[in-house]
């Protein structure tokens, strides 16, 4: 088993743990309904009480945590005396999860000085920057971490790109077994067609491009400088390199107030440069440490707030299209029991994020639960697994057929009769074999037409 039964209290009210803004005390606090929203509430003996939104609707909320797993963690922690967490970590033996996707921060210079920065870059008063022989030490951590080595690796700052020896640590992670090597980048450096052609000749996967909207006024009170032209070429940059394009994700950092109008307007300019954007991926804005309160209430977006603007500035996205991103570790279970080995499972906290996918189809954006059943589905894969998992004679024997035409007419054979069910033929997009599609996944028979197909989808959350 690569997943567990979740140990987090469902429903409301509850207590959590939490820390003092102020001081970063330890202290408890209560989440509960309030109005259809969920709400916050804390008090610090030294500094007073909190109360803020948690998540701005109450329904999602709910729907959200229905979807909640344990993973196994990791079982050669680095911190193996229990501590009080979250003061120190590394990762410790209390973590429920494995690491599928790491930061690491190569700097914290900047080429840039931006009013809304996350990490508060090149404020800190001294510089931080490891040297290579410190991030390849930091990446041998990870791929040594087990049952699941760190599948992938996103380098970040600060402003990663200006880092001394970046495509040294981008080559060097490809080389220790990363399948997949990103960068967070402002795009400053990637204005530079050589630049980004080197960074795909090194090993390069996925850029995270900041992209906060498509007028000037947006970077102008985000960033303090125009900067779309600076986006776009960067775009055009990732299109342009050989053999293929760079793989680009749009983050944009969502304020209310500054740019949340244009959430929709972003994402139907993904859509129409498909081509090389596979995912957006807006950043509700953090406020961490001291803030006002009016400002903070001011400025507050939470993921609800996120799904409500989709829907309500495109024509094909609805609220019950999003799930939180747990929703998909029956798929990580079948696979681990199919192969005979654990594989990376994503069980974050159900209320880190929502997103849901989008099939490209001629220009048209079409989302998966329109031709799929997506709560069906997962549930039969789970019951599918632990059927399996007990089924230890079967399991084996498909794992020794080689990847072949016996494997995957067993495989397809127990598809169609499981699974067929969960798929609306009559709606799905032309040329889409979605049966065809899972039999590659899970027999592992063509990286090809799996490449083919993730290029005409998108992620949106």
């Amino acid at each position: 088993m690569i997943i567990k039964e979740s140990s987090l209290k469902k429903g409301l009210p509850k207590e959590t743990g939490s820390v003092c803004p102020e001081c970063g005390k330890l202290i408890k606090a209560k989440i509960f309904e309030e109005n259809g929203k969920v709400m916050i509430e804390k008090t610090c003996s030294d500094h007073g009480s909190f109360k803020d939104v948690y998540w701005s609707d109450v329904e999602l909320y709910l729907k959200a945590e229905r979807f909640a797993h344990d993973g196994i963690g990791v079982i050669n922690p680095k911190i193996k005396a229990k501590k009080e967490c979250p003061f120190e970590c590394g990762l410790c033996d209390l973590h429920l999860s494995h690491t599928c996707l790491a930061n690491v921060d190569l700097t914290n210079r900047c080429n840039m000085h931006c009013p809304i920065c996350f990490a508060n870059a090149a404020a800190a008063g001294y510089v931080y920057e490891p040297s290579y022989e410190q991030v390849v030490e930091m990446l041998k951590n990870l791929r040594s971490n087990r049952p699941v080595p760190t599948p992938a690796v996103q380098f970040s700052g600060g402003e990663p790109t200006i880092y001394p020896r970046f495509f040294d640590v981008i080559k060097k992670a490809k080389e220790l077994g990363f399948a997949q090597v990103q960068v967070a980048t402002n795009g400053l450096k990637l204005t530079e067609l050589d630049f980004c052609q080197k960074m795909k000749d090194s090993g390069m996967n996925t850029v995270y491009l900041q992209f906060d909207g498509l007028n000037d006024e947006v970077y102008t009170q985000a960033r303090g400088r125009k900067l779309l032209d600076v986006k776009m070429k960067a775009i055009e940059n990732c299109r342009n390199v050989k053999p293929k394009p760079l793989s680009t994700v749009l983050v944009p950092t969502i304020v209310n107030g500054v740019n949340d109008d244009q959430i929709g307007e972003i994402l139907n300019f993904a859509v129409k440069n498909s081509d090389v954007i596979r995912s957006v991926n807006y950043q509700p804005v953090s406020f961490t440490g001291r803030i006002d309160k009016e400002e903070r209430e001011k400025g507050r977006f939470t993921l609800p707030d996120l799904v409500n603007r989709l829907e309500s500035q495109t024509n094909f996205l609805k609220k019950e299209d999003f799930y939180p991103v747990p929703v998909v570790t029956p798929i990580s279970e079948l696979i681990s029991i199919l192969a005979g080995e654990p594989k990376v499972a994503f069980t974050a906290h159900p209320h880190c994020g929502l997103a849901t996918f989008l099939y490209i189809d001629n220009g048209n954006a079409v989302p998966v639960t329109r031709f799929v059943d997506v709560e069906g589905m997962f549930s039969q894969m789970m019951r599918m697994a632990e059927k399996l998992g007990k089924a230890g004679f079967l399991v084996r024997l498909l794992g020794k057929m080689k990847s072949g035409k016996s494997k995957k007419k067993a495989i397809q054979k127990n598809f169609e009769k499981y699974f067929g069910k969960y798929i609306y033929e009559d709606k799905l997009p032309k040329g889409l074999n979605i049966t065809e599609l899972f039999e590659n996944v899970f027999s592992d028979q063509s990286k090809e037409s799996l490449g083919e197909f993730t290029w005409k989808t998108m992620m949106v959350g």
